[in-house]
């Protein structure tokens, strides 16, 4: 399966079928109040592969992104000025490093997150998703 990352700054009706597709659909509202949260706080992207770089901020501005979890997968949602990618990563490739923050690899490509305050307020987070 290729990696998949795809420009989301706008709403696009394929997009959301291929996101279903390849990673599940979202929890439902009642699903993700059950399981105490689907979605991290927004954090600070630290470092990316050399094949992310292309949709990360080029000058000094900070590079946001957080994670969605899906029934066979996860979204992770970048920020890049005022515009936003989406990376889907299914369970099957998806990989946790706990480096000085915290770092997901696969499909040949990694996120490191800084540890800040909001890595710290998503530890909850972190700790539902490893289950």
């Amino acid at each position: 399966m290729t990696p998949l990352v795809l420009d989301t700054t706008y709403y696009n009706k394929e997009h959301k079928q291929i996101f279903n597709n390849f990673v599940g659909k979202p929890y439902t509202f009642f699903e993700s109040i059950k399981r105490r949260g689907i979605g991290s706080k927004r954090m600070i992207v630290d470092k990316v592969s050399p094949n992310l770089n292309l949709i990360l901020n080029t000058v000094s501005d900070l590079n946001y992104a957080n994670i969605e979890m899906r029934k066979k997968g996860i979204l992770i949602h970048i920020t890049k000025g005022h515009r936003n990618f989406t990376w889907a990563i299914p369970f099957y490739h998806l990989v946790f490093y706990k480096t000085d923050g915290m770092s997901i690899h696969a499909q040949g490509k990694f996120i490191q997150f800084k540890k800040t305050k909001t890595f710290h307020e998503n530890k909850f987070f972190f700790k539902i998703f490893i289950k």
